[in-house]
């Protein structure tokens, strides 16, 4: 048996003050707890025959350990307890490799270390009291210190990665001949199928009539293929609604809105996602994606795409793990549109129970109500499932740019509760596809059939009929534990290269048909993929990551990460290579065959070679592919509606606005997402024209996302969301009105092509099948459908999950009745939209309030019933659709006119929310009036009836005034705006009396108060606190350019040589095309180069006189940031020739950013000693000790901010003529604290101005706080370069905002600038090499 090595790392510099945060955990429950030790402990499957050579262990402990020490790996533990001590030992249960040892195994085997074979990182704790701790301490501690779904305790260390128990091969038949339904039914309650009792009788009659049994794993495909999850069976259905037979199912309901609306979609209702009609675009792509090569203009017609669904019972069982699958399965169905599209951007959303937040009394949280035991607490699932969602996407590198979060649990007036126990995990995409890929081909005889992505593990098992249980929690908690699933965000974009690779191979693309894995895992995509032609399959051409997996594992594991593609035989050898240059596995797991039926051959005993059939082995799975998959009888539905039983708002008598301020600014629903949008790239891929952050302090509310299709364009996509589900537990059709509506009051900010352009994703989350819920279901659906034919908007695709409800005790909890919309549309100009805050002050900016159910008030299911623990008797509704698309296309005229300075729909919260938060944003006061006359204050201010609040300024007033009112539309003046800053007055009066007067700083700050609630739960509170404090007294930032700055200039002198870049990425690299626009800008010559290309010596440097070296997440920084891409280039004898020449060259520069300012630090490139050359590799091949490391931010997470720097004097050659700059950039790391060997070297460093680039405060002075310093960096370092100036290495990504709709707000004059002033780094580069060559 291979051992298991041990290496023990004890935490060193700011990392190790991880262990109070967890004293202060745990003191809570254990008060007799004195102290807490830390240390990690990397669990190495070492496969060779002899233990580690001496080379071979000093490798293990540079990689393990922390570069600027040298003694802090250990084959022994370093916590050596005592009698009054416990010593824990937590980590990932075994059943399945993570993600983490993939990508340490990889780092691994790039150094030179083969016998790995697997690494798994276990945290080890030594709690110290002052008596020797009860038996009862270590379960209590346990719970604390592990998340029991996806992790164990270890009472011993790691032994031994062999499974403790093998499941049984499970490939015998179900005895239906003999035993008839019985035999079903039994391998139904023992797989978990879920399959219902129309489903027993129609396969076991089935399976007589061909007078044969079904094999375990045919018995567990069908269950997978044809579950509710898969099949949809319930809106594809026959309804019956209080004895009434429906004449359509709501699926044909659905499609019924394509009449109504323009008929842009080049693609609805696929499996994958949705695709409208979209633009003629410019944009670079390389020349061959197979090998290293240049990047050329290209142009084509270029279609917006989009999808959306949920991941709601994963995420209630793990909820980080559930979300990140949630997500990477949604990127898939972008990447699988067609015959392959790009990903762009994502949304999210979440909705959970009562928060219940430790020490913060939200007064309409019953402390009564129970939780059980099998499900998350809603607490967890806000914070990790926003974490787990946010994390993929931060790996992957596709930007969030649009959500929500909601909470509830309530008890209705007939008793019931109503809570979302089951969450919902909402993920939208949105991206794009070139013209020529929109059609998948069929399948035809002897095309292969490929899976590309990562290896088969055991894991998911059973997800898709486990998540159609119809109320959680009545199947087995084991079951639950087999549905725990693992996201891998760097395999999912190193998949993702592969496609692109395809997308944009010169030949054209050789992908003939494309499919994404999900529910049923194999055997559902591969009878989708051969559908109608059959396919046979083999289980020895699937790469498993656990040999031990039988054949129904290997046909029905939802793992993730993995696609499914059909080829042409001789376009084998282009994806070979590019899948060996991306690092991907490509797996050729069989053929079509055209006989209709799909064969599994299980012969990994006596593998099949490519033209042999194998006919004698064991097949587990032999179906036609038309049973299976065909059209299926429609199965019938008896639903009956029940009416709520309602209560009147009984609201205490005497409440002021002021009071139900207090708790409505503080409802999630309503309150800040600040702990949401900070934690998640909002910028990466550089094609971000709008994200949720906005005005001078980049508060979290903007109504709509906005994407370029190019770097190049400035025509892109929108996309908004809508969602009212507590108004559905008055009355359904209202919520989806209000649904319908509030999406596009928030999308009417960003220029859209045409209302009726406009297509919408409808996601329905419900317990349908529970009493009186589908008919409230199927009523939804037809006021959803009715609304949107008289707006000419439609639905071209969507997803449903029916069981949301969950068994707490003996009690069924079901979540309200859920429509997600997700409205897109093409978007003629991306520069014409228009954000929420108030963009002047001093009364200039006049406020104008149009509503679109003039003259109403209701206050049913309203944000102020829910914080009085009510829901009220009537809804606001959408009465007159026909005012809302008057409004709109006022509203699009103006922003065409450029009339709007500032807009904010009315939705959560009312009138009055919405008012505040648009001062909350601008940083600024208000005078306002509202005229209702004969109406009470408190429905006028917070009823959430749709409509607009706008802010224009005088000139325009009057003509604004006239185009609604002539339209036959309200439009009424409100006020004004205030002065400026944190202590500016807001003045609310409703028909003459004040009813609120407040600083801008007390009032946001209620409304921020929930989310630092929750961020105080997720990074370091004395980050958070400040981050709260700097609120009250922030004005704005100051950006400057002094008058030396040159005037930006793009050099394309004619005839003149073009300098050459390489744009070098590794394994996780997510930053590169961003960089190559900038370059490209700049006018380089571009080329795309893998480490791969390096490493194999496909490409050398010799003809490249600079090196961009991009953001990203280079083997997920498992190591420590950059560590895996150092250690490829150190020990790789090829790259480090290679990296080595190139930098002793006196005619090159390099730039890296974020991980490649990692990666330059720890290559000693940048951050040593400026008295001597740094030379960056010792006698014998080894690292140098760096002076400089990167290390965690201090506020212990992610941080994504537009934040400020200011340009030092410097010998750095891309910032020359930029000194004395006060400049916003993106900053999107988790690992940016610069952290230097001794305070003597930073000293050093600043003093010969070799560290450029500084964290700037309002003032633009350097600064250390947060968050105007994201990462804590002392000093406020923010860059480093070279002695002599050419290698320069920054934390914040210029290359993200080159262009001037890329920056996150703009300023005057900064508004007016035509380029952006960031430019100029990359044409300082482009004027340095012109010098070095003339």
């Amino acid at each position: 048996m291979a051992p298991v090595l041990h290496f023990y790392v004890r935490p060193s510099g700011h990392e190790g003050a991880v262990s109070g945060h967890i004293l202060r955990k745990l003191q809570g429950k254990l008060p007799e707890l004195q102290s807490v030790e830390t240390e990690l402990c990397y669990n190495v499957d070492w496969t060779a025959e002899a233990l580690p050579s001496a080379e071979e262990m000093k490798k293990l402990m540079w990689l393990f350990g922390c570069p600027l020490l040298l003694d802090d790996v250990a084959q022994e533990s370093w916590l050596l307890p005592s009698p009054n001590d416990l010593l824990l030992e937590v980590g990932p249960r075994l059943n399945f490799s993570t993600p983490a040892s993939t990508n340490i195994v990889s780092v691994c085997w790039a150094s030179g270390l083969g016998a790995v074979n697997r690494v798994e990182t276990t945290r080890r704790y030594r709690l110290s009291f002052a008596d020797h701790p009860l038996s009862t301490m270590e379960a209590i501690a346990l719970a604390a210190l592990h998340d029991r779904m996806t992790e164990q305790h270890f009472p011993h260390p790691i032994q031994s990665f062999s499974p403790e128990s093998i499941p049984a091969s499970l490939n015998g038949p179900i005895n239906i001949l003999a035993e008839g339904r019985p035999a079903l039914e039994k391998a139904n309650q023992e797989l978990g199928l879920a399959l219902d009792s129309w489903d027993l009788d129609f396969y076991t009659k089935r399976f007589q009539e061909l007078q044969r049994n079904p094999s375990t794993v045919e018995a567990f495909d069908l269950a997978q293929s044809n579950s509710e999850h898969s099949r949809h069976w319930f809106f594809k259905g026959q309804l019956h609604v209080d004895g009434n037979k429906r004449p359509h199912s709501l699926f044909e309901s659905i499609m019924s809105t394509q009449a109504s609306s323009n008929p842009n979609n080049v693609l609805k209702f696929c499996d994958n996602s949705s695709a409208i009609q979209g633009k003629e675009v410019q944009f670079l792509q390389p020349e061959d994606p197979t090998q290293p090569s240049c990047f050329r203009q290209q142009q084509r017609l270029r279609h917006v795409v989009f999808t959306a669904e949920t991941h709601n019972f994963p995420t209630g069982v793990a909820p980080f793990s559930g979300a990140t699958t949630g997500t990477g399965g949604r990127i898939r169905d972008v990447q699988c549109t067609g015959r392959g599209a790009h990903v762009v951007a994502g949304t999210a959303g979440y909705c959970f129970g009562n928060l219940h937040i430790p020490g913060y009394n939200l007064p309409w949280e019953d402390p009564s109500f129970q939780y059980p035991g099998n499900f998350a607490r809603p607490l967890e699932v806000a914070i990790e499932a926003s974490n787990g969602a946010s994390d993929y996407g931060n790996k992957f590198g596709e930007p969030v740019l649009a959500g929500f979060a909601r909470s509830l649990g309530l008890q209705l007036p007939d008793g019931q509760r109503r809570e979302w126990i089951k969450p919902i995990m909402f993920s939208g995409g949105i991206g794009s596809m070139e013209a020529q890929h929109i059609g998948k081909e069929p399948p035809e005889p002897g095309m292969e059939v490929v899976k590309v992505g990562g290896p088969v593990y055991r894991i998911g098992v059973g997800g898709g009929a486990a998540s159609s249980v119809q109320v959680q929690g009545d199947n087995t908690s084991e079951l639950d534990f087999g549905a725990v699933q693992r996201g891998d965000p760097e395999m999912e974009q190193k998949m993702n290269r592969v496609i692109r690779a395809c997308v944009e191979a010169p030949g054209g693309n050789p992908i003939c048909s494309l499919h994404d894995q999900g529910a049923g895992g194999n055997g559902n995509v591969l009878k989708e993929l051969s559908d109608p032609a059959g396919a046979v399959i083999y289980t020895s051409r699937f790469q498993l990551g656990d040999p031990t997996l039988n054949a129904l594992e290997i046909w029905g594991a939802e793992y993730q990460e993995s696609n499914a593609l059909l080829l042409r035989p001789p376009h084998r050898d282009f994806l070979s290579r590019v899948s060996a240059r991306e690092r991907c596995p490509a797996c050729f797991v069989g053929t079509i065959t055209g006989d209709k039926r799909i064969v599994l051959v299980d012969d990994r005993e006596c593998p099949v070679g490519r033209n042999d059939q194998g006919d004698a082995l064991s097949t587990p799975v032999d179906l036609e592919l038309d049973w299976v998959l065909g059209k299926m009888p429609q199965k019938e539905f008896f639903l009956q509606r029940e009416s709520p039983v309602l209560q009147p708002l009984a609201l205490p008598p005497g409440l002021s606005v002021r009071q139900a301020l207090e708790r409505v600014l503080r409802l999630p629903a309503v309150a800040s997402k600040r702990y949401l949008t900070n934690k998640v790239d909002r910028s990466v891929g550089g094609l971000v024209a709008q994200q949720q952050c906005v005005g001078p302090l980049q508060t979290p509310l903007a109504d709509v996302a906005v994407v370029a299709l190019s770097h190049q364009e400035l025509v892109g996509a929108a996309t908004a969301l809508g969602e009212q589900p507590v108004k559905s537990l008055l009355d359904s059709k209202a919520a989806a009105r209000l649904a319908v509506a509030e999406a596009l009051t928030n999308l009417v900010f960003a220029l859209v092509t045409d209302l009726r352009d406009v297509k919408c994703s409808g996601n329905w989350m419900w317990a349908a099948k529970l009493p009186g819920e589908g008919a409230a279901l199927a009523d939804a659906c037809d006021a959803m459908v009715e609304v949107m034919a008289a707006l000419g908007v439609a639905v071209d695709g969507g997803k449903d999950s029916l069981s949301m409800a969950a068994r707490v005790g003996t009690e069924t909890v079901r979540a309200p009745g859920s429509l997600v919309i997700s409205a897109y549309a093409v978007c003629p100009d991306i520069t014409a939209t228009v954000t929420p805050d108030l963009k002047h002050p001093g009364g200039k900016g006049h406020l104008l309030y149009v509503p679109l159910s003039p003259g109403q008030h209701r206050l049913g299911g309203t944000a102020l019933a829910q914080c009085f623990s009510q829901l009220g008797e009537q809804p606001p509704n959408l009465d007159l659709p026909e005012n809302l698309v008057r409004a709109f296309s006022i509203t699009q005229g103006l922003l065409k006119d450029r009339c709007l300075c500032s807009g904010h729909d009315v939705s959560d919260g009312g009138l009055v929310t919405c008012l505040l938060e648009m001062a909350f944003a601008g940083n600024c006061g208000i005078e306002v009036d509202v005229s209702a006359p004969g109406a009470d204050v408190l429905p006028v201010l917070f009823a959430e009836e749709p409509g607009l609040v706008l802010e224009v300024q005088e000139p325009d007033l009057a003509g604004v005034l006239q185009r609604y009112r002539y339209a036959g539309l309200h439009c009424l003046e409100l006020g004004r705006t205030g002065e400026t800053g944190p202590h500016a007055m807001i003045r609310v009066s409703v028909n003459g009396a004040v009813v609120v007067e407040e600083t801008v700083a007390e009032l946001r700050a209620l409304w921020e108060e929930t989310s630092f609630q929750l961020d105080r739960l997720q990074a370091e509170p004395r980050c958070v606190a400040e981050e709260e404090r700097g609120l009250r007294e922030r004005i704005r930032p100051s950006y400057h350019l002094p008058a030396t700055f040159p005037t930006t200039s793009v050099p394309r002198e004619p005839g003149g040589p073009t300098p050459r870049i390489a744009v070098l990425r590794e394994e996780g690299s997510n930053g590169d095309r961003e960089m190559v626009d900038a370059f490209h800008l700049a006018g380089f010559e571009v080329w795309d180069v893998t480490m791969q290309d390096l490493c194999s010596g496909a490409i050398g440097l010799d003809t490249f006189i600079g090196v961009a070296f991009v953001g990203g997440f280079s083997y997920a920084d498992v190591l420590g940031s950059a560590k895996g891409w150092a250690a490829a280039v150190t020990f790789n004898p090829q790259a480090r020739t290679e990296l080595r020449r190139f930098k002793r060259r006196p005619d090159t520069f390099s730039l890296g950013v974020c991980n490649g300012c990692q990666l330059l630090a720890l290559l000693g490139w940048v951050g040593g000693d400026p008295s001597e050359e740094a030379e960056e590799w010792g006698h014998d091949s080894w690292p140098a000790q760096p002076g400089l490391l990167l290390r965690h931010n201090l506020s212990g997470r992610f941080e994504s901010r537009w934040a400020s720097v200011r340009v030092g004097p410097s010998p750095a050659l891309m910032l020359q003529g930029m000194e004395g700059a006060v400049l916003p950039v993106w900053s999107a790391h988790g690992e940016g604290y610069m952290a230097f060997s001794s305070l003597e070297l930073q000293a050093q460093i600043e003093a010969r101005g070799m560290a450029p680039l500084h964290w700037a405060d309002d003032d633009g002075n350097p600064t250390e706080q947060y968050p105007m310093n994201p990462n804590g960096s002392p000093g406020g370092v923010a860059g480093v370069c070279s002695r002599d100036g050419r290698h320069l290495a920054l934390m914040p990504h210029p290359e993200r905002a080159v262009r001037p709709w890329q920056w996150a707000w703009r300023p005057p004059p900064f508004n007016t600038l035509t380029t952006s002033p960031w430019l100029q780094l990359f044409i300082n580069a482009r004027d340095w090499t012109r010098k070095e060559h003339c």
